[in-house]
C-alpha cells in the first residue's frame, strides 16, 4: 500500500446568469492550484454530492431576490445547498445574491430597500473590516449592483458599509458574504452593461458613467480584491485539510 496523493481543491461555483461569473477571481483560484468548475442554475440541478466534495463553494449574483421562490424556484435548491454548506462548516463565498442567501440562511433579515445602488462607489470598512482580509479595500470604490439588504446575522463580524446600505460585507467562521461585487473584471464590464441593460434604463443611469470608472478603478481595485481575496483564502486553507484521494499501490 502507498502513500496517499494529494488531489487539486475544488471551487464550484453557483452561476445565475453568464456574463455574472468568477470574473478575476478564478485566474486567481487556478493560480492557487484550483480546479474551477461552473454549476449553470436553471439550467443544470444542483448535485448536493458536488457541494460536499468542493473544498470552496462560491454562490454568485443574480438578477433576482431571495424570496422570488414563487417565479424562480430554482432559490429552494440553492437556499437547502447554502444551508447545507453552513451546516458542514466548509469555505462558503457569497457575492451579492449569494450573500443575500447565506444571511437568510443564517437567520438574518433580507429585504428590498425601494433604492439601489449600481455603479462604482467607495467602501468604508469597519474596525473589524480593517482587521480583517478586506483590509486593502478601505476606501477603494468597489462595483455596487444591489437594491436588496441584509442585516448581520449573529455572530458575525460586520466587515464594511456604504451610505445607503450600512451592512455591505460579514465574515463568520470560514464564510465571507459581500453584497458587493469585488469579483467583476472591468475590462469584462461591456457584459453587465449590456446584459442589464433594461435596469439601467429603468433607474436612468448612464452606462458611460459606469464604463468610465471601470476603466479609471479597475486595474487598482484588482489588485487590492486579489489581495484581499488571497488573504481570504490564507485563512480558510490553513484550517482546511489537505484534500487526498485514495493510496497509491
Amino acid at each position: 500500500m502507498g502513500n496517499l496523493t494529494t488531489r487539486p481543491r475544488t471551487a464550484l461555483a453557483f452561476r445565475h446568469v453568464h456574463f455574472e461569473d468568477l470574473g478575476i477571481i478564478e485566474p486567481l483560484l487556478r493560480e492557487r492550484g484550483y480546479h474551477v468548475e461552473y454549476l449553470d442554475l436553471g439550467v443544470e440541478a444542483i448535485d448536493i454530492e458536488r457541494v460536499d466534495t468542493a473544498d470552496l463553494l462560491i454562490v454568485l449574483g443574480g438578477p433576482f431576490g431571495v424570496h422570488d421562490t414563487d417565479g424562480y424556484p430554482l432559490l429552494h435548491a440553492s437556499k437547502e445547498a447554502v444551508a447545507h454548506r453552513l451546516r458542514d462548516g466548509r469555505p462558503l463565498l457569497g457575492i451579492c445574491l449569494g450573500a443575500q442567501l447565506v444571511a437568510e440562511m443564517l437567520g438574518a433579515e433580507v429585504r428590498p430597500t425601494g433604492a439601489v445602488e449600481i455603479g462604482y462607489a467607495p467602501l468604508d470598512l469597519t474596525d473589524e473590516g480593517r482587521d480583517s482580509p478586506l483590509r486593502a479595500l478601505d476606501g477603494m470604490p468597489v462595483l455596487h449592483w444591489h437594491g436588496d439588504a441584509f442585516t448581520i446575522p449573529e455572530g458575525a463580524q460586520h466587515l464594511a458599509r456604504t451610505p445607503g446600505f450600512p451592512n455591505q460585507a460579514f465574515r463568520i467562521d470560514s464564510v465571507l458574504a459581500l453584497q458587493f461585487h469585488l469579483e467583476a473584471d472591468h475590462r469584462t464590464i461591456g457584459r453587465w452593461l449590456i446584459g442589464h441593460a433594461h435596469e439601467l434604463h429603468h433607474h436612468g443611469i448612464d452606462p458611460r458613467s459606469i464604463r468610465e470608472d471601470a476603466r479609471t478603478y479597475g486595474p487598482k481595485l484588482e489588485i487590492a480584491a486579489r489581495a484581499a481575496l488571497g488573504s481570504w483564502l490564507d485563512d480558510v486553507e490553513s484550517d482546511a485539510p489537505t484534500p487526498t484521494t485514495a493510496p497509491t499501490e
